[in-house]
């Protein structure tokens, strides 16, 4: 079953309303769709997501990547995945958001070559997934309007962006926490925003408030290993890397170091499913939980992402929400989301028919 063409489309999609993080504010879906069709009619999908922050990508150098992957694997037989992954791993460097979506791409092929459901291909843990919703970076009123909006939903756990001011990090978290009750599980998200001793300071300061709070996700700058092992031996709430683990030699190195209590895996950083597998036997042989988190993408990615959480017990949380924050996210199949559930679908590979 060998590869023949791979084409790429943009896509464009406004959110409900702008969504703020402590390192940009976003309010479009500005992401590439591809699709890999085989000698047999087989289609497979993926998707690439620009974050420039995150993996030094936009839908540019994304595109430029595309089309050198696509020179690279075309004429591969996919009954050779595993070389087909070395390929699209090694045939050019970095550019792990575009080498996602060729991944997710075979992934889905391969899967449907077995007639199967992908998670049942990656391992078959469960069939369905419950997600956290993240409350926006904005005035505490706002944020805690949202946080009572999500709940009334059926959300049972809130991951709250913070990192812009100590303060209002502490009032937006105390606030939120008082409308929503202890019932509500809290993480929060600083993106890199704090620094080691003020990570520590903030931690703690919450800790004594009562907040509970679940986790603490990427306090300090991701290259500051050091730091993020300090906050991780002087708080007692679980930190958990995010921006520091891009590919399993972060996770390792990361683990060796102690410098997190959990790893947040994302797709677009670790270039797809193949190389996040590789993340979660590490994990699993240190013990250390995962969750399976997402950036600025639509259903097609959540989808890929959902797969792997379904499929593997060491991802014990999820953060798979922003396909919700869109004003149309009309992309016909994949698992059914119905707000905190997500749930697979007998259907092959990741579900999708006619996207382009």
């Amino acid at each position: 079953m060998k590869i023949i063409d791979m084409e790429f489309s943009e896509i464009n999609v406004p959110l409900k309303k702008p969504f703020n993080t402590s390192v940009r504010t976003v309010d479009s879906l500005n992401n590439i769709i591809i699709k890999i069709v085989t000698e047999n009619g087989m289609v497979g999908y993926g998707e690439a997501s620009p974050h420039t922050f995150v993996t030094g990508e936009t839908n540019g150098s994304i595109l430029a990547a595309l089309k050198y992957i696509k020179h690279a694997i075309l004429g591969m037989d996919m009954e050779n995945f595993e070389g087909l992954m070395i390929k699209i791993n090694n045939c050019i460097s970095k550019n792990t958001g575009a080498k996602a979506a060729v991944d997710m791409a075979v992934y889905d092929l391969y899967a449907q070559y077995q007639n199967k459901p992908l998670y049942k291909i990656l391992g078959g843990y469960r069939n369905q997934i419950e997600t956290d919703v993240t409350i926006s970076l904005n005035e505490v009123n706002e944020m805690v309007s949202d946080s009572i909006d999500a709940v009334s939903k059926g959300f049972k756990t809130l991951k709250i962006k913070l990192g812009m001011d100590h303060k209002l990090d502490i009032k937006r978290t105390k606030e939120i926490r008082n409308a929503v009750g202890k019932s509500i599980k809290l993480r929060v998200d600083a993106n890199q925003g704090w620094k080691p001793k003020e990570a520590v300071k903030i931690i703690r300061e919450m800790e004594d408030l009562d907040l509970d709070i679940e986790l603490v996700e990427q306090p300090v700058y991701f290259q500051d290993i050091d730091g993020m092992a300090f906050v991780t031996r002087n708080v007692h709430t679980p930190i958990m890397a995010d921006e520091s683990v891009h590919n399993p030699i972060d996770a390792l190195n990361l683990i060796q170091h102690r410098a997190a209590d959990l790893i947040n895996i994302k797709l677009i950083k670790t270039g797809g499913i193949y190389n996040a597998l590789k993340i979660c036997t590490i994990a699993e042989v240190y013990g250390v939980e995962c969750m399976i988190g997402c950036t600025n993408e639509s259903k097609i990615s959540i989808s890929a992402a959902a797969h792997l959480a379904a499929a593997k017990s060491i991802i014990t949380k999820c953060d798979l929400d922003s396909h919700l924050f869109y004003e149309n996210d009309s992309f016909d199949g994949g698992p059914l989301t119905n707000e905190n559930k997500i749930t697979m679908v007998n259907i092959p590979g990741l579900g999708f028919k006619n996207i382009f």
